[in-house]
């Protein structure tokens, strides 16, 4: 299969809705994946069997080549010396991961290999370069987020680690996980399953494991882990659903769910399953509330949604620990009162008892004199 084209290609958006795989990793039970995208490009244009996001990549590199001449011999052996996108993305990747032992050569022929012939993976660089755009204020443009942001760099050379583990080239699906890891910091596992439109924002200290499944459209922080609990084997990985935001520095652990369109926010260590639309803050991370948005990985609006939903929380606690409080106060102010009384009571029984006792000291001395009183 080569690049997209008028000719080549029936259409855009019946690439980016065909099958993708399943959880099981069975190719005999894949499952159609649709895609909104209509709101990626104009209906006109996408529906016209042009490739928008190359096409805007290439012009992306032409004016570029202008303003910056210093860059016109690197935009054009990157971008500007290929066909499509795929090539284009070979010679990057490649060119970022070789090293003495993987030559770029080498790694350039087994990119393009798997990239002009993996439809999934051909849908995926798309949707992916798009989620950039999308949700990542420091993308300038599509052609930035090809050629100079890590977090989509380690994110397609995991999805060719992943096709080559899938077709049992497992030790060189596993060369290009350590070599990924050396030099983007960011440890996937190759068996790893991860869907489309996915973020990795900077992608620096993110680990995945081997039995771990993120969900499509989904959001990750840097410094975000997926990770087993210890020595146990088998399904022992996070699983992610769709639309889910995981904030910076979240550790998940275990063979438990995070649910479709879930929150977890920064520094949270999570130890449960989090329920679909709720989030959950802390360490260990604890339920707070379910949050308004129902995709919450495209708004990534991480402050609001948290304030939200703490205050729901505590708006129920507060009004009743309110309650309660005016009830103490109340109860208390009255005892003052009454403790008041007792005192001023017994105030003036006490001076009471002073006088009749110095009375009565006199009516006796007056008595033992023989006055009367």
């Amino acid at each position: 299969m080569g690049c997209v084209s008028d000719n080549r290609w029936e259409s855009f958006p019946d690439m980016l809705s065909t099958v993708k795989e399943t959880e099981d990793g069975d190719e005999a039970t894949l499952q159609p994946v649709q895609f909104p995208f209509e709101k990626v490009f104009p209906v006109s244009i996408v529906n016209s069997g042009h490739d928008p996001i190359w096409d805007a990549v290439r012009e992306e590199a032409k004016l570029e080549a202008e303003k910056e001449p210093i860059l016109s011999s690197f935009l054009y052996a990157s971008i500007l010396a290929h066909d499509c996108l795929e090539q284009a993305l070979a010679f990057v990747l490649a060119n970022r991961l070789q090293n003495p032992a993987l030559l770029a050569t080498q790694l350039l022929d087994t990119f393009s290999h798997v990239l002009m012939h993996d439809r999934d993976i051909q849908r995926s660089i798309r949707l992916d370069v798009q989620a950039f755009m999308d949700r990542d204020p420091a993308c300038l443009s599509y052609s930035s987020a090809l050629l100079y942001l890590k977090g989509y760099h380690s994110l397609q050379s995991y999805r060719v680690a992943h096709a080559l583990w899938k077709q049992g080239q497992k030790l060189l699906a596993l060369a290009l996980q350590s070599r990924i890891s050396e030099v983007f910091g960011v440890d996937i596992h190759p068996a790893a399953k991860i869907g489309d439109g996915i973020l990795l924002d900077h992608g620096t200290g993110v680990v995945i494991g081997e039995t771990a499944v993120v969900g499509n459209r989904v959001s990750l922080m840097h410094g975000v882990t997926l990770g087993g609990t210890g020595k146990e084997t088998g399904d022992r990985h996070p699983k992610v659903g769709d639309l889910a935001l995981l904030g910076a520095c979240v550790t998940v652990l275990g063979n438990i769910n995070i649910g479709e369109g879930a929150m977890v926010a920064a520094g949270s260590l999570v130890l449960k399953h989090v329920p679909p639309h709720s989030m959950a803050v802390g360490t260990p991370a604890q339920v707070i509330g379910s949050i308004d948005e129902q995709d919450p990985s495209l708004t990534m609006n991480h402050a609001d949604s948290a304030i939200t939903c703490i205050i729901r929380k505590l708006s129920v606690r507060s009004i009743r620990k309110l309650v309660a409080w005016n009830i103490v106060r109340t109860l208390m102010v009255q005892m003052n009162t009454i403790l008041a009384l007792v005192s001023f009571v017994t105030g003036c029984y006490d001076e009471l008892a002073d006088a009749t006792k110095e009375f009565f000291k006199h009516v006796a001395i007056g008595s033992r004199d023989g006055r009367s009183i």
